[in-house]
């Protein structure tokens, strides 16, 4: 018996020896390392005693002869380097999230660890990690025993063989446009950024696991023909050991693939460290900007009748956000936004004993002087968690701050919610109290369906977006349509889904404030159900179709229950297959559709048909409109 539980094991080994036989081949001057599918190649030479490698996607060479490297001490540290050795491993494993887009991520990758000696045969103490997943590639640079060192550019290079389509946003929030590498002048363009190498092949390049380094960007190689080259917002200082983010490189025949792909991210950050994570919760979320306790305990009753689980008091709470000397440990209304009374315990006492948790916003002025005498205090209070306000970001201390400062609320079992510039790498897979943030051109833009449709193939890979979506403001005209509110819910995930963000329910006070010039009231009519419905986080999501700018179709399952969102910028047919339903199972699904000849308020039509994963449903959707359907198993 045990000779043949041994030749059991051999024949295991054996098998994943040839599985993983030529995954990573190396000499002195070539390295080779290829995905577990066999869909990524990376090939690493050291030709000139240069680092440059190539990139191939299922054969075809997407990235071309770009080199790799840090300025330290005024030089390129991977220069008249060769290859020492090769640390070679393989990982075959998924992971599950406390929540995400899928319930399950797999995490499958070959790795090579290079450590590089100088042409003289002097051992340095650079390294460079690579990893080979199905869904892209991904490599960093490593420093052993690092003693004051100072890098001031980063020589990371995409070369592509011609002048390839992206899709460029210079901010965060900027608007998304479509240019030639060969039109990009000065512009310092956002990650991640998509390419268009044709009809059939997309390239995302990204940064991953961004925790106490500087932002990277992108700019035109002026070197390097239908070239970039990694942008540094600024220097960064080491006085230890240390390891660069990673620098992600995706690949697929599809846009849609890419925003599938999209854990990869989380995948390239480190796991999760807050042990009890059980006061962190999804849902959705209100904001209250009367900065009363009508309007407090008003959105704490709206929030209870239709399924909310937060409620948000917006900047002002505290007295002038822009104020150095506002305070943000003490409840002193801005008379600017409102007149008051707030009594914000009470608000919050009564929000805790009917199930809806308050979150309060917090600009950075009073983060960076009050935050380690706040978070506790909030968490006193009853808090449930924070919008960090108007954060810095780009810079190594502004980096290292705010990541810090997630792991502080995570310490006072509060969530967070960063707006304003902030956008993800992956930490919320490490630190998963970081429930969403902004770094998008979300609804105070009032952005166009073509913006959004930018946005979801772009901004979207990098993760989870707080869009500010709006139901009853009038710019919602001016985006689109109501359906197309109710599909970006759907569309453009974030496990906090802020809704109504410029409308308030009837029973808050009605007065116009300063800073919001108009609102509406939330009418409690039959549309809204779509939202009293809604999760916030999935099971499975599936991009059944999409084509930047230009439309989308997403599927995403909760429980037993299905969710599609389609969205377009022109008029178009769209044609759903339902084959993802279980077999042998009957669904009724609720149809929202655009009707302009319907004379209620939003012009919603609202119907239900039976279905099944046989079925395929068929619809018009007009210029700027939207679909949006619930599936559920007949009972």
């Amino acid at each position: 018996m045990k000779f043949k539980y041994f030749l059991v094991a051999l024949l295991i080994l054996f098998f994943v020896s040839c599985k993983n036989k030529n995954r990573i081949t190396a000499t002195k001057d070539k390295l080779s390392i290829s995905s577990p599918n066999k869909t990524f190649l990376l090939e690493l030479n050291t030709t000139n005693y240069l680092v440059k490698y190539n990139l191939f996607f299922n054969g075809i060479e997407i990235i071309h002869n770009s080199k790799l490297g840090l300025e330290i001490s005024g030089k390129n540290h991977l220069e008249n380097v060769k290859i020492e050795s090769v640390e070679k491993s393989t990982v075959d494993s998924s992971w599950k999230p406390l929540f995400g887009e899928k319930n399950t991520y797999p995490d499958t990758y070959n790795e090579a660890l290079v450590s590089f000696v100088s042409t003289d045969n002097l051992k340095t103490n650079f390294q460079l990690r690579i990893r080979a997943y199905d869904e892209g590639v991904a490599f960093r640079y490593e420093f052993e025993g690092a003693k004051n060192i100072e890098i001031n550019k980063e020589f990371t290079e995409f070369t592509f063989l011609k002048d390839v389509d992206l899709w460029v946003a210079t901010k965060a929030q900027s608007d998304i446009k479509k240019k030639k590498i060969s039109e990009i002048q000065n512009e310092i363009i956002e990650r991640p950024l998509v390419a268009q190498l044709n009809d059939s092949l997309f390239i995302a390049l990204g940064e991953a696991n961004l925790v106490d380094f500087t932002r990277m960007k992108f700019a035109k190689n002026k070197s390097q023909a239908n070239g970039l080259i990694a942008s540094l917002d600024s220097k960064v200082n080491f006085n230890q050991s240390f390891r660069s983010p990673w620098r992600v490189i995706m690949a697929g025949k599809s846009a849609g693939i890419l925003l599938e792909n999209n854990y990869l991210f989380l995948n390239l950050s480190e796991p999760n460290k807050i042990k009890n994570r059980d006061w962190i919760k999804p849902g959705k979320v209100l904001r209250e900007v009367t900065l009363t306790t009508q309007g407090g305990l008003a959105s704490v009753d709206f929030a209870v009748k239709n399924n909310l689980q937060y409620v948000e008091f917006d900047a002002g709470w505290y007295g002038p956000e822009e104020n150095q000397m506002s305070d943000a440990s003490k409840v002193n209304v801005d008379p600017r936004r409102s007149a008051g009374p707030l009594n914000l315990q009470k608000v919050i006492d009564y929000g805790g004993k009917n199930g809806i948790g308050i979150l309060l916003y917090v600009n950075q002025k009073a983060l960076g002087n009050q935050i380690d005498q706040i978070l506790p205090l909030y968490k006193k209070w009853g808090i449930k968690g924070v919008k960090y306000g108007f954060v810095n970001v780009g810079s190594q201390k502004a980096t290292k701050w705010l990541h810090n400062a997630i792991k502080k609320a995570a310490d006072n079992e509060l969530m967070v919610d960063i707006h304003d510039e902030y956008r993800p790498t992956g930490f919320s897979r490490t630190y998963p109290n970081l429930m969403t943030q902004e770094g998008v051109r979300g609804d105070e833009e009032s952005p166009e369906n073509a913006t959004v449709l930018k946005t979801i193939f772009t901004r979207m890979i990098a993760g989870a977006a707080d869009h500010t979506n709006c139901y009853f403001a009038e710019r919602v005209d001016e985006m689109g349509s109501h359906v197309s509110q109710m599909a970006k819910t759907i569309l453009i995930y974030s496990p906090w889904q802020f809704l109504y963000w410029y409308d308030r329910p009837e029973e808050s006070p009605q007065k116009k404030d300063g800073v919001i010039p108009s609102f509406k009231i939330i009418r409690e009519i039959p549309d809204i159900q779509f939202y009293n419905d809604l999760p916030t986080v999935w099971d499975d999501t599936k991009v059944l179709e999409g084509e930047i700018a230009k439309f989308a179709t997403i599927a995403r399952k909760n429980g037993d229950d299905w969710y599609i969102g389609s969205i377009s910028d022109s008029a178009r047919k769209v044609t759903i297959s339902l084959e993802f339903l279980d077999k042998n199972e009957n669904y009724i699904a609720t149809i929202y559709q655009d009707n302009d000849s319907l004379a209620t308020q939003t012009r919603v039509a609202i119907h239900k048909i039976e279905v099944s994963n046989d079925s395929v449903l068929n619809f018009d959707i007009a210029h700027k409109n939207g679909l949006a359907i619930i599936i559920k198993k007949k009972n």
